[in-house]
């Protein structure tokens, strides 16, 4: 009889254990999405202030020319973005895989609202196809909305996957295939986000920019996106989601 009430009183103590765990995860997760969505909306505040004074009559390529300070200020603003979200992951994760987990979920949220909000305040972009400038470190990053927002979407995936099976007490250290694939994956998109803007300085012998010059995309004053390379970018995302798809069946396993 004894063992029987130590072993309900476990059982009990256990479940108000896991319940107190799955409440704290919900909290943090709530505050994380809320960190995110925030700084996406002060995102597309920034850039809704420079697009009234830079492009008063709506955004378009080719980009116009920024005077140096202002350069080096979206320069740093931008350095400045990566350092809270990695920030966020370090101080928020129980180890490596989640840290990295979760910076790129609050990366991903950020990215996604950060359209959203624009969308509301200026009715930016007119389509998902729409071009933008994605990121402007060590070059230009262009290409149609959409791309941004798949790449996002797959890393809400990624870290769904690691903070659940977290919580159900799986190892989530990604493995060195799993890494591999989400790295190369990764440096294929990148590759599509510059092509383009790497055969313009190809073709017109154009430095490539940084924003220390002069005039920040006064090199590229004529730069207008001619095409986005959908099939590297897809060859880099299947990359990607095979890593994904590889972490989550490990887990399954190991659960």
């Amino acid at each position: 009889m004894n063992c029987e009430i130590i072993s309900y009183k476990e059982y009990i103590s256990g479940s108000k254990s896991t319940l107190q765990m799955t409440n704290n995860f919900k909290t943090k997760l709530f505050w994380l999405v809320a960190f995110s969505i925030a700084m996406g909306f002060l995102e597309a505040a920034v850039v809704v202030y420079l697009r009234k004074i830079y492009y008063p009559n709506g955004f378009q390529f080719p980009l116009t020319p920024i005077e140096s300070s202002i350069g080096m200020t979206e320069f740093f603003r931008e350095a400045a973005t990566i350092i809270m979200l990695l920030a966020i992951g370090i101080l928020s994760g129980k180890n490596t895989s989640q840290k990295f987990g979760i910076f790129i979920f609050c990366f991903a949220i950020w990215d996604i609202f950060y359209y959203v909000f624009l969308k509301l305040l200026i009715g930016w972009p007119e389509s998902l196809f729409t071009w933008d400038i994605l990121f402007i470190i060590p070059v230009p990053w262009v290409g149609p909305v959409l791309a941004p927002c798949l790449v996002s979407l797959s890393m809400i995936a990624l870290t769904s996957a690691i903070l659940y099976y977290q919580e159900k007490g799986v190892d989530v250290h990604l493995k060195p295939k799993e890494w591999m694939l989400l790295i190369s994956g990764s440096l294929v998109i990148i590759l599509s986000f510059i092509e383009d803007y790497l055969k313009y300085c190809s073709s017109h012998n154009t430095v490539l920019v940084l924003p220390l010059r002069d005039k920040l995309f006064n090199e590229i004053s004529a730069y207008v996106p001619q095409s986005f390379n959908w099939w590297v970018f897809i060859a880099g995302e299947i990359l990607v989601l095979a890593g994904i798809i590889s972490f989550i069946k490990r887990a399954r396993a190991m659960r």
